[in-house]
């Protein structure tokens, strides 16, 4: 494996030294042989990057190697060391694979397969990666559910607010992308809360509602890129009749905006870089032209597509993107460009501007102003997959319409059981 990717470096890099000698900068513009330089830098890094990441992966690799071939002895003296050795191997395991290590785990009688001992283990969390603990407890599969519910008995937020519950819950762990798996999870923190606190709800559905809320008007305050924070009066509005029909305490409310304004949630960072996590397995990945908002100059950019959203970045290497479109109220259509091939573009349904931001020269984050974003693939078949990709993200977003029920659930008031 490591010798293919020594062969495809060392091929990308004598390929490019050919291309280079071969070619007469002399015939390029003062800003064309900029951009060329530009371009060796930046491919110049990519190796480098390259190289330090199959470095490290082979470091990891020949560790688990030299560790799992019967390397050590079997006498008495060293089977703790032997332990030690595999309880090591199987958290790599698990944050490579959390299935996999978790089978590892039970195979080598490090744990027993009890959703209760293996829920113990995620709890204690040593060594373990925080994204890794969230795939496997959101997975739908009777075991997981089982070790999710295990995991959320371990927590204890007998008279803590809500607030304070959540910041517990969320700290050990980290909330996968899918929506399903999200509120399943929530679903227990609810169920939990409510049998810990009997007294504050009248039902999990309000504590569910809540819950998202609070998550939400987190994000609300603390994202730079959301530039109308919310008032307590709008958070309180936002949270009308959905106990059971009636209002939650305004005290409670207030309490709870106050806490969060106060002090935002500590998400776990396991990476060092949260949009790592995002971008990690995206829906579809790819250079496209993509014509300009104010000036109408075309400018090539990679784009991922994940989480319903559309991020663009100058370069592959680039650790933030230049723009973040969210694929809501948006609707995507083939047109036809006199000075590009295979155009598509994003256009609003129903408002005025597109809800996009991006940075500017300056690296602020700034709100953008287009009406519709026009893309240019490179082939017709690109095209076609990046237009049936957006779509199928535009049009399945599970996570607000299982909000959107649960709050309607949790406003319904009590007349059918009056009656």
């Amino acid at each position: 494996m490591w010798q293919d990717l020594d062969t495809l470096t060392s091929s990308a890099v004598n390929s490019g030294s050919q291309q280079a000698d071969q070619f007469s900068t002399t015939e390029l513009t003062p800003e064309q042989q900029k951009i060329l330089i530009d371009i060796r830098r930046k491919k110049t890094e990519l190796l480098l990057e390259i190289q330090q990441l199959k470095d490290e992966l082979g470091e990891v690799v020949a560790e688990m190697e030299v560790m799992e071939g019967g390397g050590f002895t079997v006498d008495e003296s060293n089977k703790p060391s032997n332990k030690t050795k595999q309880t090591s191997i199987g958290r790599k395991k698990f944050n490579m694979d959390p299935k996999k290590g978790i089978e590892y785990l039970i195979e080598h009688n490090l744990l027993t397969p009890t959703p209760e001992d293996v829920a113990q283990f995620l709890y204690k969390g040593e060594g373990l990666n925080k994204t890794a603990i969230g795939d496997y407890l959101g997975e739908r599969h009777d075991f997981n559910e089982r070790v999710l519910r295990a995991f959320v008995e371990l927590h204890d937020f007998t008279d803590l607010i809500l607030v304070q519950a959540l910041r517990q819950f969320l700290w050990s762990f980290r909330l996968p992308g899918e929506a399903q798996k999200i509120d399943r999870m929530m679903e227990c923190f609810a169920q939990r809360y409510c049998q810990l606190n009997p007294n504050i709800f009248t039902n999990t559905d309000t504590c569910y509602v809540l819950s998202f809320a609070i998550i939400m008007l987190n994000t609300s305050l603390h994202n730079p890129s959301v530039k109308d924070k919310p008032s307590v009066e709008q958070f309180i509005t936002m949270n009308r009749g959905i106990n059971n029909g009636g209002d939650l305490p305004r005290e409670l409310l207030v309490s709870l905006y106050e806490s969060i304004k106060t002090e935002p949630f500590k998400i776990p960072e396991d990476d060092g870089n949260d949009l790592m996590h995002t971008f990690f397995n995206p829906d579809k990945e790819g250079w496209l032209w993509k014509q300009g908002g104010r000036y109408k100059s075309w400018k090539r950019r990679w784009f991922i597509l994940n989480d319903n959203c559309l991020y663009y970045f100058e370069y592959t290497t680039d650790k933030e993107p230049r723009g973040i479109i969210p694929l809501e109220n948006i609707q995507v259509r083939e047109v036809q460009d006199r000075h590009k091939p295979h155009c598509f573009e994003l256009y609003a349904a129903g408002s005025e501007f597109i809800k996009a931001c991006k940075t500017d020269s300056e690296g602020k984050v700034v709100e953008g102003k287009h009406t519709v974003y026009r893309m240019s693939a490179a082939t017709d078949e690109e095209k076609d997959e990046w237009i049936k990709c957006v779509r199928q993200s535009i049009s399945h977003n599970p996570f607000y319409d299982m909000l959107a029920a649960r709050k309607k659930k949790a406003q319904k008031t009590n007349l059918h059981s009056k009656s």
